[in-house]
């Protein structure tokens, strides 16, 4: 989960994170549009850099708020699916890595 507070939030479960670059902070750097369910699940659907992309338009985030429904309505079988198949990507945080090496010989 994530340890910082959204930037934004965009409705329907739809939020917007800043990630500052190394020596520049937040205000130049990316930002990432993500499906959040507090404490139960997050899911990153797309990333831009700030200097590309000023922000997503109202289409866009009429299409992420259809999709936030689909990922945060799937039980955890069927988000385990989409990550074994391929059609997802897990991505672990430091800390959860360090946690489960813990529990193995």
């Amino acid at each position: 989960m994530a340890r910082e507070e959204p930037d934004a939030n965009l409705g329907g479960g739809v939020f917007k994170f800043r990630l500052a670059r190394e020596g520049e902070g937040t205000s130049g750097g990316a930002r990432t549009i993500v499906a959040l369910k507090r404490d139960e699940r997050m899911v990153m659907m797309f990333g831009f850099e700030k200097k590309d992309l000023a922000n997503i338009d109202e289409k866009d985030l009429k299409a992420f708020k259809r999709l936030t429904k689909v990922y945060l309505e799937r039980s955890e079988l069927e988000m385990d699916r989409l990550v074994r198949d391929g059609e997802l990507v897990e991505i672990k945080s430091p800390q959860a890595v360090e946690s489960a090496g813990k529990g193995k010989p």
